[in-house]
């Protein structure tokens, strides 16, 4: 959903500077992402702000969002020489879109195993080469994460495609633009786990122990007052991508983006 700019909100947002996300600082998480050609394209920020979130307030919550001045100002893109500069302005459109995050364990992933598309060592299985966009597809779990027509696509239903959980893996197994994949499945597994738990609150219910996610999960886009996408990227991607993560109780707003391709202009 996008609207206008034109209302203006009780919430203000300060940003925690020098906060450092432990999925990013993670030597290992963090080769890995430079070997998927992401880390470089990667950001993330930490704000928090001053008043009680409820769901049905989303909309005037990122408004105020990227109208306030902390958020202007330390909220960074990627300029045309390929460097992080700050937004600079306040969108004329906001677009959020809520994100399902009811998942907490990986065995979300186990189907995988027992369908053909990841060996029992955890290998991923190879196949002829497919063609999808500007992507060349080289195995069953890239096929069946993009291509609708693959063989097993409707592993998962678009309900679950749009958890979370399957689309940090989705992203991670796509990569950047000189991405060197994994023939083994457990790296991208280890980190959208690392991610997924770094980025969301999860508690225990005091009465049946089990674990909950009470973290909110939004997609978002920003626009110019010509309709012209200015964030995260000028350019539209599948794998250009901005989630903001808002913690109610610790008032928390958590952002995760990633610009495709270097330069977005």
């Amino acid at each position: 959903m996008a609207e206008s700019i034109d209302v203006k909100s009780k919430f203000t947002f300060r940003y925690l500077d020098g906060h450092e996300f432990n999925f990013l600082t993670n030597r290992n998480i963090k080769e890995l992402l430079q070997k998927w050609s992401m880390y470089e394209q990667m950001k993330t920020a930490l704000f928090n702000f001053d008043q009680q979130f409820q769901q049905y307030q989303k909309q005037d919550f990122f408004t105020a969002f990227f109208n306030s001045p902390s958020v202007i100002t330390n909220l960074k893109v990627l300029s045309s020489s390929g460097s992080w500069v700050p937004l600079g302005i306040s969108p004329c459109k906001i677009s959020v879109t809520q994100i399902s995050s009811s998942l907490i364990s990986l065995e979300f992933f186990d189907r995988l195993y027992s369908e053909g598309v990841i060996h029992e060592n955890g290998k991923i299985v190879k196949c002829y080469d497919e063609y999808y966009e500007n992507l060349v597809l080289s195995d069953e779990l890239r096929k069946m994460l993009l291509i609708e027509d693959s063989d097993h696509y409707t592993l998962y239903s678009q309900e679950e495609r749009s958890e979370f959980l399957f689309l940090i893996l989705q992203h991670l197994s796509i990569g950047g633009p000189i991405c060197q994949y994994e023939d083994d499945i457990q790296p991208y597994l280890d980190t959208t786990k690392a991610i997924y738990k770094d980025l969301l609150t999860v508690q225990r219910d005091k009465v049946s122990k089990k674990p909950f996610v009470t973290s909110f999960v939004y997609s978002l886009t920003a626009s110019d007052d010509d309709g012209n996408t200015i964030f995260p990227s000028r350019k539209s991607c599948q794998q250009t991508f901005c989630y903001a993560i808002v913690d109610p109780a610790k008032r928390y707003v958590k952002l995760w983006y990633c610009v495709n391709g270097g330069s977005p202009f």
